[in-house]
């Protein structure tokens, strides 16, 4: 392209260019071209250097379904490791099948547990309506074993243990089941990959990994889950929810991702919607502070009395 504007200008000239001038031209034409030549590698060198930096980082995912689906779920686990602890505000959007809304105001507080065989621990503590105010859950995961949960109710002032029958019931009259407030480890499901495909909305742009996994804990209130999964930052962009007659009962979109400490994802809008009743639930997020300080004392079942 470049040759060819400068031969224009030559040919279209008034015809008495002398043997200097032609050579000038010359001159200016072939510094034109090796400067061209350079700005085009350079062009082509920056996004080959970023796409080696984002190979890099990707994992190698075996071809058996089955094993891809574990090692997708093994990549996103650890892209989350070493966060230490972390807390967090929380809004609760409750909508009913008639539009109606209602909401709850919390704060929501995580200890990572690299114990083995056991999960990350979890608080959650209600502040507003009135009604609610005090309200505590907290969750220790287990993988195979059932999570251990407590609720504090401070209207009776009592810590109820949450039976392992009874996790696959709604937390708080949310869409949200006991269950789905427990660390999601990587040992608590099986796994299979089973097509890539655009993600959702809003990041229809990008591929997704889509897995189905199977909850190994025999009272979960699912037989199977679908995750789309972001091949770029390996972060769930939807699940679906199918019952214990294998049918789709919810739907979870996660949105709105922001990083932290150049490392952790976190969703800052999560909407599960209810395909049977015509409910819904959204959560949205904000204050994220990692290393705050939390141990294990502030995990038990007497922290479940002050933390109100």
């Amino acid at each position: 392209m470049l040759t060819n504007r400068y031969n224009r200008f030559a040919f279209f000239g008034n015809g008495k260019r002398n043997k200097e001038d032609l050579m000038t031209i010359r001159h200016a034409t072939h510094c034109q071209i090796k400067q061209g030549i350079m700005i085009a590698a350079l062009m082509l060198a920056l996004p080959a250097g970023i796409s080696a930096a984002l190979a890099a980082d990707a994992p190698t995912l075996p071809e058996d379904p089955v094993a891809k689906g574990l090692a997708i779920a093994e990549e996103t686990d650890r892209r989350n490791q070493g966060f230490g602890d972390t807390k967090a505000s929380m809004k609760m959007i409750l909508e009913n099948a008639y539009g109606e809304t209602s909401e709850r105001e919390l704060r929501s507080m995580t200890l990572e547990n690299e114990t083995e065989n056991e999960g990350d621990w979890t608080l959650n503590v209600f502040d507003r309506p009135r009604d609610v105010d005090g309200t505590a859950l907290l969750t220790y995961s287990k993988i195979l074993d059932p999570d251990d949960q407590w609720m504090y109710l401070p209207a009776v002032k009592r810590v109820k243990r949450i039976s392992s029958v009874n996790k696959s019931g709604p937390f708080m009259g949310s869409e949200f089941a006991f269950e789905d407030f427990s660390s999601q480890e990587v040992g608590k499901y099986s796994y299979k990959w089973i097509r890539d495909e655009a993600c959702p909305e809003p990041v229809a742009d990008r591929t997704c990994h889509v897995t189905e996994r199977y909850p190994l804990y025999e009272h979960s209130g699912y037989t199977r889950q679908v995750v789309w999964t972001d091949t770029q930052d390996y972060q769930p962009r939807k699940i679906e929810f199918y019952d214990r007659k294998d049918k789709l009962l919810k739907t979870l979109a996660l949105t709105e991702y922001k990083l932290y400490q150049d490392k952790y994802w976190r969703a800052h809008d999560l909407y599960m919607e209810n395909h049977v009743t015509g409910k819904s639930t959204r959560l949205t997020w904000e204050d994220y502070a990692f290393n705050t300080g939390l141990t294990e004392d502030d995990f038990n079942t007497n922290s479940l009395k002050r933390a109100r």
